[in-house]
């Protein structure tokens, strides 16, 4: 027996390196002198650890994971020569044993198990099953990586789930924002899988009709759903802004602070501009206006008598909910080829809500009030409008006044309207106003007198006014009219409305547009909040038209606005490091 296993171990031994078993076997001698103290040359080695069966595992799941890293990494410090992969390394772990023998103690060459030299371990298994990654979540931090506006998804529906507060610890880790914010087309995948169009199925779509039928409830194109869907206070913003331009040709270098004051914190949804004694240049004027609205913005009509002009711009994502829009002019000059005194009217369906904008331009004249208050009676009764729009609300209508067929109603213009005071007196009165309190010159005014009465724009109101007078001024600067007429200062440019129900519209601005002073009147501008109402889906809709023309010019130009201002201050910058040098 003995003879026999002595061939064998002097195979063994012809197999191994000499040199290398004798390196290994010091390094574990002065491992075990360190654990156990010192042995001497004739005591037997300590017995190797037995392998842990999968049953049988005492040793925790983290402790695994940081033995296993390092060995390995002091595997592929020792051997330059290493070459197996931690793949490998985890595929023949489960055959491997720790190295901790003599050469004497090396494996059997006729085992058929393989033996390598390395310390492998087995492959980790966790203790349990993970947990499964919810189908959504939300992140304040991945939110903000993707740049999605935080008005167009709601990421307040998973905020009372325990999980979304898990999640959010998770992906707040900054290794994986930064791995997004290289990658692209992770950025890209993670914007169309949380998309900020809400998801339709197909038995919506074959239930939902359109373009006809009177169905209010689930389904309807201007329904309920729809509309608090995109208005979920049931209220939309309209800017109106009325200017006497006085015929000039040459129009102002910028018209931001007639549409886009800077005091506004929010664009408004509607923007309604009339003009009295427009440019001669229509078209420019309306380009003009493209051109400052830009591409948010989209022309949804344009009406004119004359040198009366009246525009409406809406945002281009509501076309789909605005009706056919229909228009009507009176002339209240006696001859009616001149066309420079009357109205024009303007009349459209929002969802389920009518509209009607009137902008006007009365007699002229300190003392011809009666006159003024002529011409408003013969457009409320002359204003063929609506035409083929059906009444939101026939049994509150009458055939005599254009006003009461619509739910909300904006007129404004140039009413001509004056201060029953001499100009020395109201120059005086102007002086004592302060902090906008104009009630003392309010007293005077002709307007204010004759909707008191209930002679002129019956059930209208308007905003109070904290503005100084808007005519007549110098052109060029804020000096009232210094001509031989010595004309007195007045409120002329108004904006009154009305509304069927109590409460329906809001105001929120009402104000004079200083800066703009290329005309003797300066711009009135008022903005409003207005109630919707759910439609129905028979009202004739304008299937999203608009001036497609006017919008790819306007755009055209707002480019190569850009283009020029950039290339000044490159010129700019230029000549001023030469200056320097």
């Amino acid at each position: 027996m003995e003879s026999t296993a002595r061939p064998s171990r002097a195979l063994k031994t012809s197999l191994v390196d000499p040199k290398s078993c004798k390196d290994h076997n010091e390094a574990l001698k002065h491992t075990a002198r360190n654990a156990e103290g010192d042995i001497g040359p004739c005591q037997p080695w300590p017995p190797s650890l037995p392998r842990l069966s999968k049953s049988s595992k005492s040793v925790s799941v983290d402790e695994a994971v940081s033995t296993r890293r390092l060995r390995n990494s002091e595997e592929s410090l020792s051997d330059p020569v290493e070459t197996s992969s931690s793949t490998d390394s985890d595929r023949s772990g489960s055959a491997s044993e720790p190295e901790n023998r003599p050469c004497s103690q090396q494996s059997d060459p006729t085992d058929h198990r393989a033996r390598p030299g390395k310390v492998r371990l087995a492959p980790v298994q966790p203790a349990g099953t993970l947990p499964a990654l919810g189908k959504s979540f939300a992140s304040a931090s991945l939110k903000a990586a993707n740049r999605i506006d935080g008005d167009c998804v709601d990421y307040g529906a998973l905020a009372g789930e325990k999980l979304g507060e898990r999640l959010h610890r998770n992906l707040s880790d900054s290794r994986l924002l930064e791995n997004m914010g290289s990658d692209s087309a992770s950025v890209n995948s993670m914007r169309s899988t949380y998309s900020v169009l809400s998801p339709i199925r197909p038995q919506d779509v074959r239930n939902r009709s359109f373009l006809e039928g009177s169905v209010l409830g689930s389904g309807a194109l201007l329904g309920a759903e729809e509309l608090d869907r995109h208005f979920p206070d049931r209220r939309a913003g309209i800017y109106v802004a009325t200017w006497n331009m006085q015929g000039e040709k040459g129009l102002p270098a910028n018209l931001d602070d007639l549409l886009l004051p800077p005091d506004s914190e929010f664009a408004q949804d509607f923007y309604i501009i009339g003009v009295q004694e427009g440019c001669p240049d229509k078209r420019e004027w309306e380009t003009r206006l493209q051109e400052t609205l830009g591409p948010y913005y989209v022309m949804l009509y344009a009406a004119s008598h004359g040198v009366l002009y009246l525009t409406v711009f809406v945002r281009r994502d509501l076309i789909w909910f605005c009706s056919e829009v229909e228009h009507a002019t009176v002339t209240t000059r006696i001859i009616s080829q001149i066309k420079t005194k009357g109205a024009v009217g303007l009349a459209l369906t929002f969802f389920g809500t009518s509209f009607l904008f009137i902008t006007s331009h009365f007699t002229s004249g300190d003392a011809k009030v009666y006159e003024r208050v002529l011409d408003y009676n013969k457009i409320v009764e002359a204003l063929a409008l609506p035409k083929g729009l059906p009444d939101t609300n026939p049994y509150r209508s009458t055939a005599s006044d254009v006003t009461t067929r619509f739910d909300q109603v904006f007129w404004f213009g140039d009413f001509n309207f004056r201060l029953c005071k001499d100009r020395v007196d109201v120059e005086a009165i102007m002086k004592r106003t302060a902090d906008g309190r104009m009630g003392p010159l309010l007293e005077h005014d002709q307007l204010s007198k004759e909707m008191k009465e209930g002679s002129i724009f019956k059930g209208f109101q308007e905003a109070p006014i904290h503005f100084l007078p808007t005519y007549k001024f110098d052109i060029g600067c804020d000096i009232y009219d210094t001509t031989s007429k010595q004309r007195t200062p007045s409120y002329t440019d108004r904006i009154v409305f009305r509304s069927r129900q109590a409460d329906d519209i809001k105001v929120v601005k009402y104000a004079s547009c200083s800066s703009i002073k290329t005309s003797d009147h300066r711009p009135v501008v008022g903005v409003f909040q207005v109630k919707l109402r759910p439609g129905r889906d028979n009202i004739p809709l304008g299937a999203g038209q608009f001036d497609r023309v006017l919008y790819l010019e306007g755009i055209r130009r707002r480019i190569t606005r850009e283009l020029k201002r950039r290339e000044a201050m490159k010129n700019q910058r230029s000549s001023s490091v030469c200056t320097v040098s």
